[in-house]
């Protein structure tokens, strides 16, 4: 019972919490498919007592499911801290594992942590079974649950709780966890067609704080819903709640292992061109001096034709009677593979016979990274094989073993590149106004002078926005390098976002080296240096990265402020020692360990779920030697990242892709600085395991 097909238990369904689940309040031992992604807002009240969750939940692994939540609970927020609030606005994470998959005679089984890391206001733990019955049309739960699902009903306790608020959230509060008074719930939903869905539980949470600050009036312990499948990706609730309420829910629900668009929309490939024995064992062109010559400028010359048209540039080229080697800028496709089989399939129709070992070098940032090399009569013998016969067949080395002799084509060096394109930048969970945004133009250009070196330079222009508008959080002891971002979004003149000189070198094989310097980032200028050890064929990465730096003027122009912000002195240099880790299935870890901008010392730890299709999701945390006290709400630097390819969504190859990283709140313990091209996230995807995981394009 490990697919979602095999599952009667598998659900793109969410509760009210916006986790998987066809009940209300209470969780269930369901499951979503693995890797959907779901967002759902529900909301019941009214006034100022309406409470509204807006819930992101990631089906990690095929049992193991998370969720990060953003609460507006009406009727809660008034504090001494913030007097005229009437919302309280919390943040909270949920973890949720199935221990035991449903059996004929045994009910699936899971255990979860709601708010395992909050401020305690949704905190609970439980252990629920559900099974399934009429081919999984029915289902019935129960279980046990603890801090909020254990606050009505009590049958007992394993300890004793605290319930207050937790100071300034963040921590995991282990000392919680299956602790206090322990309660039982359960509930029954029916799926009488595909569409339709209708729930009744009886609900072990009492509500206590909502009912004594006179945000709910809680009746009753029996909850009531109906559901609707609009779409595949599109679901709505609505629910009968606590015998006094009335509330309702959408939920939209997507997966990155299915592509929006079916099929590829791309143009098909060349066929490779077979040749004929006899003409492969030709090699009087490459005897005459004069015949070579014509020869090669000949072949260079049709190639960069072919490839031009399939989104690819010719870079350098050499060649002679039996081996050819290019090397390639790859500008269309995300999927590496695809662009080594195309450029393979064109050198079958543009090179002489003869030569049959041909080695295809993927160029980043100017500098040589993975290199393929195919045997010709394999591309010919494949070609209608399974790509996975090709990539057996296919050797994998670093391109700078075959750096030398290279002719450059004529368009490869000196070249400029531009783009113009609007741009969002968001805020989100600022106590006073949960979104803030600006929005407007931004034009982008990259001049390539040299090999490995470029200019590069970004310039915004905001046309709408309220970013300006947030308040710094209050002193907290450590130099101001990333609260203050407000003053740097309360200009309406054109501001660089970064103006750059770059080199991107080879020092050594399998050694990546780049040097930055200038307008680094919209908040710091200064110089960048990293360097990355990273073998073609290595699921293990290291790389080392020191910057010396200084705060830029607010207005982001060109000129350069103190050191000194009051608060503390930033100090001139920070950087990281890093190791990258392919973990299989995906996944890929990321420690970085080192000094941060406002001086501080400690470790971010990162995990990402990478497909083949260029989706990333993943999550981050930085623990630095500053104190919970000292960095203010949240305790400590968190957050999540979503990576969108645009291909997924065009249905056609394009290597651009949309990232978005929410951290809980920004503040200046564990802040990093944001420079342009790190190495790994340029390598990784050139080389293994990465890169074989999307061979099944190379045909295509």
């Amino acid at each position: 019972m490990s697919t979602a097909q095999a599952d009667p238990l598998t659900t793109k369904q969410t509760n009210i919490y916006g986790v998987p689940g066809r009940l209300i309040d209470m969780p269930t031992a369901e499951v979503a498919p693995d890797a959907q992604l779901s967002s759902t807002v529900s909301i019941y009240g009214s006034g100022t007592n309406q409470t509204t969750r807006t819930t992101l939940s990631f089906q990690i692994l095929p049992r193991l499911n998370a969720s990060f939540r953003y609460s507006a609970i009406g009727g809660l927020g008034r504090s001494p801290r913030r007097p005229t609030l009437t919302t309280l606005y919390d943040r909270s994470f949920d973890l949720s594992y199935r221990f035991l998959n449903e059996g004929k005679y045994h009910p699936a089984m899971s255990v979860g942590l709601r708010d395992f890391a909050g401020t305690n206001i949704y905190s609970g733990e439980y252990i629920v079974a559900t099974k399934s019955f009429a081919q999984g049309k029915l289902a019935l739960t129960a279980g046990l649950g603890w801090g909020r699902l254990g606050s009505y009903g009590s049958l007992g306790s394993t300890g004793t709780r605290k319930t207050d608020i937790l100071g300034q959230g963040g921590i995991p509060s282990y000392d919680h966890w299956f602790r206090g008074d322990v309660a039982a719930f359960g509930g029954l939903s029916y799926q009488p067609t595909e569409k339709l869905g209708f729930s009744v539980e009886y609900s072990s949470d009492a509500y206590d704080r909502e009912v004594r600050g006179g945000a709910l009036n809680r009746k009753s312990p029996w909850n009531f819903g109906v559901s609707y499948k609009a779409s595949e990706a599109l679901r709505f609730a609505a629910y009968s709640l606590y015998g006094d309420e009335i509330g309702a829910s959408v939920t939209l629900t997507l997966n990155p292992r299915n592509p929006a668009v079916k099929g590829g929309l791309e143009p098909a490939p060349l066929p490779v061109a077979v040749r004929s024995a006899q003409s492969a064992a030709d090699l009087g062109w490459s005897t005459d001096p004069a015949r070579r010559a014509s020869t090669t400028a000949q072949s260079q010359e049709t190639l960069s034709a072919l490839l031009e048209k399939e989104g690819i540039s010719l870079h350098a080229m050499s060649m002679n009677g039996r081996e050819a080697h290019v090397q390639i800028r790859n500008h269309r496709y995300d999927m590496r593979a695809q662009a080594f089989g195309r450029t393979a399939r064109a050198m079958t129709r543009s090179l002489p016979a003869s030569v049959e070992t041909l080695t295809v070098t993927l160029m980043t940032q100017g500098v040589p990274s993975t290199a393929a090399t195919f045997r010709r009569s394999d591309l010919e013998r494949l070609e209608n094989a399974p790509a996975q016969a090709m990539r057996e067949a296919t050797t994998l080395s670093d391109g700078r073993r075959f750096d030398t002799g290279l002719s450059y084509h004529e368009e490869a060096l000196p070249r400029f590149e531009y783009s113009v394109s609007p741009f969002l930048r968001l805020s989100v969970f600022d106590p006073e106004n949960p979104v803030r945004a600006n929005a407007g133009v931004q034009a982008k250009a990259k001049y390539h002078f040299a090999p490995g070196w470029a200019v590069s330079g970004s310039v915004s222009q905001k046309l709408v926005g309220n970013l300006d508008k947030s308040s710094p959080p209050g002193a907290s002891g450590l130099p101001r390098v990333r609260s203050n971002v407000a003053f740097y979004s309360r200009t309406d003149t054109p501001t660089i976002d970064h103006l750059t000189l770059a080199h991107y070198g080879r020092p050594a094989e399998n050694i990546y080296s780049r040097v930055t310097a200038g307008y680094l980032e919209r908040m710091y200028a200064g110089v960048s240096g990293e360097v990355l050890w990273k073998p073609v064929e290595s699921r293990l990465g290291l790389g080392a990265e020191i910057n010396y730096v200084q705060p830029r003027d607010f207005d982001q122009q060109f000129g350069l402020r103190s050191r000194n912000t009051g608060t503390g002195v930033i100090p001139e240099w920070n950087g990281h020692v890093s190791a990258y880790l392919d973990m299989g299935y995906g996944f890929h870890g990321q420690l970085d360990v080192g000094r941060y901008l406002a001086g501080d010392w400690g470790a971010t730890v990162a995990l990402d779920r990478v497909f083949a299709n260029g989706w990333s999701i993943g999550a981050f945390a930085t623990k630095t030697n500053v104190s919970s006290d000292t960095f203010g709400e949240g305790s400590f630097d968190k957050g999540l990242r979503i990576t969108i390819p645009f291909a997924w969504g065009l249905g056609t190859a394009n290597k651009r892709s949309s990232t978005t990283t929410l951290r809980s709140l920004t503040r200046d313990g564990g802040a990093r600085l944001e420079v342009e091209d790190r190495l790994y996230e340029r390598i990784r995807d050139t080389q293994d395991p990465q890169l074989s995981r999307g061979w099944g394009k190379f045909w295509r």
